[in-house]
């Protein structure tokens, strides 16, 4: 029973936790650093549901083997390519968002949303 449950749905459940993480820790941290990792677990989850979603049972490569054509032997390509460019946005997002976060630092030295507002409003 529970192999079943580890075969079928559990990737599932992790992937939806991983998702309520992220966005419990968007909207409930007041350090925006914290908000910035969440998001980032955020991306995660989405990104490996979406290869989840992109796996076919008893598949292999594209990749024409003794004349085999029949598409149904074959895993579509496609969406491993998209998320491996959504590592990228999200690599390239989180370095812009570490150095934003540099020059609030650096400017109201502080990183806690409550205190830069203050400050920012003075």
């Amino acid at each position: 029973m529970i192999e079943n449950f580890l075969s079928s749905s559990f990737i599932y459940w992790l992937i939806a936790i991983l998702l309520l993480l992220g966005i419990f820790g968007i909207l409930e941290c007041n350090n925006l650093m914290k908000k910035l990792m969440a998001m980032n677990v955020m991306q995660v989850a989405v990104i490996i549901f979406f290869l989840v979603l992109a796996q076919k049972s008893h598949a292999t490569l594209p990749v024409m083997f003794n004349g085999d054509v029949n598409i149904d032997n074959y895993v579509n390509p496609l969406p491993h390519a998209l998320m491996l460019t959504a590592i990228v946005v999200s690599l390239s997002t989180t370095g812009v968002a570490l150095a934003l976060l540099m020059r609030i630092q650096k400017r109201y030295e502080a990183i806690e949303e409550d205190d830069v507002l203050r400050r920012m409003n003075k």
